[in-house]
């Protein structure tokens, strides 16, 4: 992984524009449209941010949502707290699941 992560992408993450500059623009400026404060505040955002990264296992978005998050002024508390509710759901997402084989175990055995 260490070869692969690197740090210093993050802050160059705007370069990736240099093969489609369009279409970046218009991810960037609905990224960024996405995290203005609305109905949530920048805080409840970054929490789900942050939980979001751990799901979908991306380092350098958990490094920026962790940093992002304590900007905000989340503690670690809340951020564990995400974090969890985040795997739950992982959790019972990949249990569901199980139907599905239960499903096919029990019209196999009849």
């Amino acid at each position: 992984m260490s070869d692969y992560y690197k740090k210093e992408h993050l802050p160059n993450f705007g370069s990736i524009a240099e093969g489609q500059p369009e279409l970046a623009r218009k991810f960037f400026d609905y990224y960024q449209s996405v995290f203005v404060e609305g109905a949530l505040t920048a805080r409840e955002k970054a929490l789900i941010a942050l939980a979001v990264a751990h799901v979908v296992q991306c380092p350098y978005c958990i490094d920026a949502y962790t940093q992002e998050s304590l900007k905000n002024g989340a503690d670690l508390d809340q951020m564990t707290e995400a974090l969890h509710v985040a795997v739950a759901i992982r959790g019972g997402a990949s249990l569901v699941h199980g139907l599905q084989m239960l499903e096919h175990t029990h019209r196999s055995s009849m």
